[in-house]
């Protein structure tokens, strides 16, 4: 009888497994949701160029008030754009959204755009794998979120804009900033700055229709860079960065001891991001 009773209980605990991974599975965008609702954050559908995109921002401001203090804009890293080294994931919408996270702990006006075919939208119109795989940084979606920015920010009403990316949302902060008017800064967070030599790093097949930054040349140099970096990162390590970094020698480097590619910033971003606006002044 006890023999029974115990395979009943672990077969319902293999049920309730189950109806967890399946709801995830169904809502890839719920771990997002579930902080952005937890936060007050309004939780949006913007268009961009031929993609939709999910936003989180916080309710408006007084009028005026942002231009006045800025637009701190959060792209996400890349998820899970594959499910294993040989398999491409149905949905690459990341289960732990550290850039996210790291905006909700931003006093300043903030907005985050998700990129295409994430957050639910793997399925939509126009959305294949190669957009989350080997053209993630690709054209086609850093246009699509330059207009769907400027959707957001209108150029009549747009203060002054800080991108801030985590990861591959770094990547993407850096060629968004050569085509988007009215970027003052961009920060980015353990990011893989140069594409190229981080995928030869991994043993990965180099992403054919990407953009590498690495490659490009330096911004504007009205716009300030901050490239923030823990040195535990075995994801990034700092000397992955060593082509951009030559290439780019008006940005500012900050590496940060004991951190990895996800410790420590949450817990420190508060003080991170207030050095970093600090040492980059308009």
């Amino acid at each position: 009888m006890m023999r029974q009773a115990m395979r009943g209980a672990r077969a319902g605990a293999i049920l309730l497994l189950g109806v967890f991974f399946e709801g995830c599975a169904t809502h890839p965008d719920r771990p997002a949701d579930e902080i952005a609702a937890s936060h007050g954050l309004t939780r949006e559908m913007v268009s961009g160029h031929g993609f939709d995109h999910r936003i989180y921002r916080r309710p408006a401001l007084p009028a005026g008030s942002n231009r006045a203090k800025g637009m701190h804009v959060y792209l996400e890293g890349d998820g899970r754009p594959w499910e294993t080294r040989y398999r491409i994931a149905h949905d690459p919408t990341p289960r732990n959204p550290l850039a996210l996270k790291l905006m909700v702990r931003d006093p300043a006006p903030v907005l985050y755009v998700g990129r295409p075919c994430y957050q639910g939208f793997a399925q939509a119109e126009g959305c294949r794998p190669e957009l989350w795989t080997h053209e993630r940084y690709g054209s086609e979606v850093v246009e699509s979120m330059v207009v769907a920015i400027e959707h957001i920010l209108t150029p009549s009403e747009r203060p002054p804009i800080t991108l801030i990316g985590y990861s591959g949302g770094g990547v993407l902060a850096m060629l968004i900033a050569e085509r988007l008017d009215g970027v003052e800064r961009v920060i980015t967070v353990a990011a893989n700055l140069d594409i190229d030599v981080w995928a030869d790093h991994h043993g990965y097949s180099r992403l054919a229709g990407s953009l590498n930054p690495a490659r490009k040349g330096s911004l504007d140099p009205r716009i300030r860079q901050i490239h923030l970096f823990g040195d535990l990162d075995r994801q990034v390590p700092p000397w992955t960065i060593e082509r951009f970094r030559a290439g780019n020698p008006d940005a500012t480097f900050k590496s940060i001891p004991g951190f990895d590619h996800r410790c420590c910033w949450f817990e420190h971003w508060p003080w991170i991001l207030g050095e970093a606006v600090l040492h980059s002044p308009r």
